[in-house]
């Protein structure tokens, strides 16, 4: 069975399932509960002052540090490997007496043209890249040409693969197609892992969001995730409850760990603490770790590196002090 490694504790990797389809059908979502469930969150957990701060470098640690612009060039992308590598300012962390973490970003997202610069750039740094995959954002490139991209971002030393699902399938309840096709992705990704876009703004409902985490679970993806951030409606607090409990479900069920991202939208440390709270208590502190949890995001760093500023010296900082790079 492959496995990977991260910190002392080894997992085996998601090996999938067959196709369930009484499984998949029997899926219901309570959609007024959930929302009521998440609506609670942020009113109850609430962290302030040194565990506000431990809680903060925690979400810094699990950030998939990401720029997907149309106008990206090697210099903005070396700047984000640097920032990556030195999330937070020297002074705050001499401040804050956590020199000895050595503290990193999770990974770096970048699309398949920069990987290769992003690769050059981490070497050495242990942060794998991720690239994004199969005609990102929209995922309508025909299945060939999404397969080799795949193949071609891992050749380039991609260790992470983000492919986006065909939303069609979803629509159509067409679970097979949908399968078979998460099922080819992750064979082409090999030893890289392969995180499952669902795009969840464009499913419709709840119950579309469950029963598309549980296949792309099945076929064998190491990570499902909300969005490609370019939908009208990204990341929110429901819809991650709804598909990190089918990941707790998958876990009872077949023993395999998949990991979360949630991904667009999350820009504040506020909200990236409820976050952590909600994986915390549906999942337990195993799910904290970046080989199980991680955000999609750009400008989250931003605000936690000011909000981390402000712990240790008591005024907010102007973001531009706190640049990507």
């Amino acid at each position: 069975m492959a496995e990977y490694k991260e910190g002392d504790t080894m997992l085996p990797r998601n090996q999938g399932t067959s196709l369930d389809l009484d499984w998949v059908a029997s899926l219901q979502v309570n959609t007024s509960a959930v929302e009521r469930r998440a609506a609670t969150l942020p009113k109850r957990r609430s962290v302030k002052k040194q565990w506000q701060a431990a809680w903060l470098l925690k979400a810094i640690s699990v950030i998939d540090l990401t720029t997907l612009a149309g106008d990206d060039t090697e210099q903005r992308v070396k700047r984000l490997c640097r920032k990556a590598m030195k999330p937070v300012r020297a002074d705050i962390v001499e401040a804050l007496g956590v020199q000895d973490l050595n503290l990193t970003t999770g990974a770096v997202c970048v699309y398949h043209e920069m990987v290769p610069t992003a690769v050059k750039a981490l070497e050495g740094s242990g942060i794998p890249v991720a690239a994004v995959s199969t005609g990102f954002p929209a995922g309508l490139s025909p299945l060939k040409l999404r397969i080799e991209e795949i193949k071609q971002s891992v050749a380039a030393g991609a260790k992470e693969i983000d492919i986006v699902i065909s939303r069609r399938h979803v629509f159509d309840q067409n679970w097979q197609a949908l399968y078979d096709e998460m099922s080819a992705f992750r064979e082409a990704c090999g030893d890289a892992h392969v995180k499952a876009i669902l795009a969840t703004g464009e499913l419709n409902t709840l119950r579309n969001v469950a029963r598309a985490s549980l296949v792309c679970m099945m076929a064998g993806a190491d990570f499902i995730k909300t969005s490609t951030g370019k939908e009208k409606v990204n990341a929110t607090l429901p819809v991650s409850l709804t598909m990190i409990r089918q990941i707790r479900d998958f876990h009872e069920q077949t023993g395999f760990m998949v990991g979360y991202k949630p991904a667009g939208g999350i820009s504040s440390a506020k909200l990236a603490l409820s976050y952590l709270a909600l994986i915390k208590e549906e999942l337990g502190d195993r799910w904290l770790e970046p080989d199980l949890f991680r955000f999609g995001a750009s400008s989250l760093l931003t605000d936690i590196e000011r909000q981390l500023e402000h712990f240790v010296t008591g005024r907010y900082s102007a973001k531009h002090r706190h640049a990507m790079g």
